[in-house]
This record gives structure tokens, sequence and C-alpha cells, in this order.
């Protein structure tokens, strides 16, 4: 996964919000970025959901939290309404977007197919905006309690 050693920083790119607004990665501060396959999947919405429940505490300490997907817009916003989600989501649904520039949008295989698909991947970034840490391929039990124990320490 190259691009995403710490201190490094991420691509310059502007991806929609689900809100309307838009998450630039070259303005970014304090930050996590929470990459995920697709909405309304079981380990996507209980990351989803863990990440929103833990947003005060991310507040707290002055770290925005971002998930992102290639999922529309318009699914995102049912994904939010349909789980209460605290934390605003970001499509990245076009061809050489961040996900491809940060190599997690990649060939996968499951039962002997061979698909394109995200990786599960959260990064975290710091005050500079420089990334801090990187979690690849991750699981989901406990990683967003893991990512605000990371974030305590910026």
């Amino acid at each position: 996964m190259a691009g995403i050693e710490p201190g490094a920083r991420l691509p310059a790119m502007e991806l929609n919000l689900a809100d309307g607004g838009v998450l630039d990665t070259a303005s970014l501060g304090k930050a996590v970025l929470f990459f995920y396959p697709k909405d309304n999947t079981p380990g996507c919405t209980t990351e989803a959901k863990a990440f929103s429940e833990l947003a005060g505490a991310f507040a707290e300490l002055g770290v925005a939290v971002y998930g992102i997907s290639k999922d529309s817009l318009a699914k995102h916003r049912n994904f939010i309404a349909k789980h209460t989600l605290a934390v605003p989501l970001a499509t990245d649904h076009e061809e050489a977007g961040l996900s491809d520039a940060l190599g997690i949008w990649t060939t996968k295989k499951l039962y002997g197919r061979e698909f394109m698909g995200l990786v599960r991947t959260t990064i975290l970034t710091d005050a500079d905006g420089r990334v801090a840490r990187v979690w690849p391929k991750v699981k989901v039990a406990g990683h967003a309690e893991e990512v605000l124990a990371a974030a305590r320490a910026l």
C-alpha cells in the first residue's frame, strides 16, 4: 500500500460528503479516514456505528472522523438515516479516486472469483495532515476504540 506510510501526505483530492459538504484531503488536520467496502453490510455497519458511538470522544480531541466508500451519495444518505450515524460519509466513486491512489481499491478474491473491491483500511492524520498511523486490512471488533487510543496519543 504505497502512499500511506507514516509521515506521508495524502494525495490532494476532494470527495463529496453525503451532507452536501466536501472533504478536502489537502486541508486535513487531525482526522480519521476509515475506508470500508459497502454501505448496509454487516461489518461495515458495525464499523460505522462504532465510530459514530465514539464521535464525541474524537471531537473532544479535535479529531474529525470520516467514513469513505465507493457507494453513491444517495446510498450514504440512506445508510446514515437507517443507522442514525453520527460520522460524515464521503463517496470515492470516481475512477482514479483516493482509494485508487492509495492502492486500497484492488483486485480481491472470494470463493475463487476475482473482483474489484475496497480493502478495509483506516488512516489517522496528525495536526499537519500527515499520516500518523495506518491500519491495513482492518478487523472491525474493537477497531474504533484502538483508533481512539492512537488519536489520544497524538
